[in-house]
């Protein structure tokens, strides 16, 4: 018999259509599709932004080339040579393009330095203040715009036919120093701001006197030259080169603290008369891995346009505060993120109990003491927030590291352990009352209202990092104030940590002679790289009693010295 025909095919169901793992582990798939439908449902505008936390100590950018050369680069018992020759159309382009919107390109250029030939190697200009006759009455800092009644460009102080230019307190920059002041010895330049702060008279026409960074490896990736990818070399030329500069490096690594190397060399561009410069390591990705033994620390350097305030929960936030300069890929700014809040937040109490959680105590009271005892004018609290933090992996610890020194020895000689050298409170707007009153241990001859003349690094409108409307930095805000320093400083459970590193290193600066040692060392240092002129004599001179004073006025203090 034959059997019927169908009449239909049964259709196959929707579960027998799907395969058969998917049919069996249903139940899993089921509910991690409804969790990500409730997270775009609720989390959608939510940014979510991922932490680094391996403690790995890989660099991404590694030295596969590392020309040994003949002489050690910073060694300052040798006279040194550098020669930089580059095609002037493109450095015409570099000069008309910063003079327009203040950018600092990169342009090649070829570099012999102590007889070693480099072939394209980048050079840029370094600095802002720095830079501010370059652009004539552009020249605030970072580009913006000299307030109104401030000294601007060459009109800054008086000029006399010999090239001798005052600040607004009388300063004398041949010299280098201010008006009734300390000056810092050496470092003023042809247009002496007041109280020894320097507004270099530099001219495009002399690009050997020009602050110049040179990166060894910006268009030959991987090379180095004795282990140095940067080289800074520094504002200031023969008669101003920057003793003072030089001294407090050479006594800070006295101290057993980290510092840049230096040396003085000659300097000769593109067939140009050669002048007397000191170069200065750079804090770079290689200086960082060079702050302890095993390598195993993230070194992050502050910027002068940021502020040490929470931003929230995101380390990305801090980009504009902080530069990291080393482990790049496999750490972040989270931990810089978690001291800024715990500072914040942390109570008096709080403060003076757990600071040797985050932070090693000693060393940021030697850090303290190093700046008071060498006048900085702009430490970690002033307006360029010249500081390093340094982050150790294996005890989750930071210590703080000082760097560009080119306003030291500048001030009150006679400042004692708890007096400001900062741009301290009573600048315009912010410190302590607002009142427009100079800071206490800002060096004389300081207008009361905008100074002129702030150092390396200030970014656009206000000095401090604001923008001249209240905020914090600006002239509406405060403009010395660090939280972490200034928290450590008011605090009594730190004064005997304070004190005595105060005692130390005023005896290994000052009481032993090495200060007034290395001042005859360094001009001789400079001498031999070619500086010879009256206008040094004058500016070793000066450093001289600056640091005589100096020494002077210390052995006096009970709390030093007993």
């Amino acid at each position: 018999m034959t059997a019927p025909t169908p009449t239909g095919t049964r259709k196959r169901r929707l579960r027998d259509r799907l395969p058969v793992r998917l049919r069996q582990h249903w139940k899993p798939v089921g509910a991690l599709a409804v969790g990500l439908a409730v997270m775009v449902a609720f989390l959608g505008d939510v940014r979510i932004s991922p932490y680094v936390t391996s403690a790995s100590r890989v660099e991404a950018d590694t030295i596969t080339d590392d020309i040994p050369g003949t002489i050690d680069l910073y060694d300052t018992s040798t006279a040194h040579n550098i020669q930089l020759t580059y095609q002037q159309t493109d450095f015409d382009k570099m000069m008309k393009e910063f003079k327009e919107d203040g950018t600092k390109d990169w342009i090649k250029a070829d570099l012999v330095v102590d007889g070693v030939y480099l072939n394209d190697v980048g050079i840029r200009l370094k600095g802002n203040s720095t830079l501010m006759s370059l652009r004539g009455n552009k020249g605030m800092p970072g580009g913006g715009n000299m307030p109104p009644g401030a000294p601007q460009g060459e009109g800054a102080g008086r000029q006399a036919q010999d090239g001798r230019t005052g600040g607004a307190g009388g300063g004398d920059a041949e010299t280098g120093a201010p008006g009734g002041g300390a000056g810092p010895g050496g470092a003023g330049g042809r247009a002496g701001g007041p109280g020894g702060m320097v507004q270099y008279d530099l001219s495009a026409e002399k690009p050997e006197e020009l602050p110049w960074l040179v990166k060894i490896d910006e268009y030959v990736e991987g090379r180095a030259y004795q282990g140095e990818r940067e080289i800074s070399l520094r504002p200031g030329a023969n008669g101003q080169v920057p003793l003072n500069e030089a001294l407090s490096l050479s006594l800070t690594d006295t101290s057993g603290q980290k510092a840049e190397r230096y040396a003085f060399t000659s300097v000769e561009v593109n067939d140009r008369p050669a002048v007397t410069r000191l170069m200065v390591e750079n804090p770079d990705t290689d200086y960082a891995d060079g702050t302890d033994d095993d390598g195993n620390a993230v070194l992050y350097k502050a910027r002068a346009g940021g502020d040490f305030s929470y931003q929230g929960d995101d380390p990305s936030e801090y980009e504009s505060a902080f530069k990291q300069l080393n482990k790049k890929g496999s750490q972040d700014l989270e931990p810089v993120m978690k001291l800024i809040k715990w500072v914040e937040n942390a109570s008096d109490e709080e403060f003076a109990r757990d600071l040797d959680q985050y932070v090693d105590v000693e060393s940021l009271a030697a850090y303290v003491a190093t700046q008071n005892l060498l006048l900085n004018f702009d430490d970690m609290a002033g307006p360029g927030k010249n500081y390093l933090l340094r982050y150790d992996l294996d005890t989750k610890k930071f210590t703080v590291l000082g760097w560009d020194y080119n306003l030291t020895f500048s001030g009150d000689a006679t400042a004692g352990p708890d007096d400001s050298t900062g741009m301290g409170g009573g600048m315009p707007g912010g410190g302590e009352g607002g009142d427009g009153q100079q800071p206490s241990g800002a060096p004389e001859g300081l207008p009361e209202g905008m100074p002129e003349g702030f150092p390396e690094g200030m970014p656009q409108g206000g000095p401090g990092g604001g923008d001249g409307e209240g905020q914090a930095g600006g002239p509406g805000g405060r403009m010395a104030d660090h939280p972490l320093k200034t928290r450590f400083q008011e605090s009594d459970a730190f004064d005997e940590v304070y004190l005595a590193a105060y005692k130390k290193l005023y005896q290994q600066f000052y009481a032993s002679g090495t200060a007034a040692k290395e001042v005859k060392a360094i001009a001789g240092q400079a001498r031999a790289a070619g500086a010879g002129s009256k206008e040094l004599d004058t500016a070793v001179t000066q450093l001289t009693k600056t640091v005589t004073d100096r020494a002077e006025a210390l052995a006096k203090d009970k709390a030093v010295t007993g």
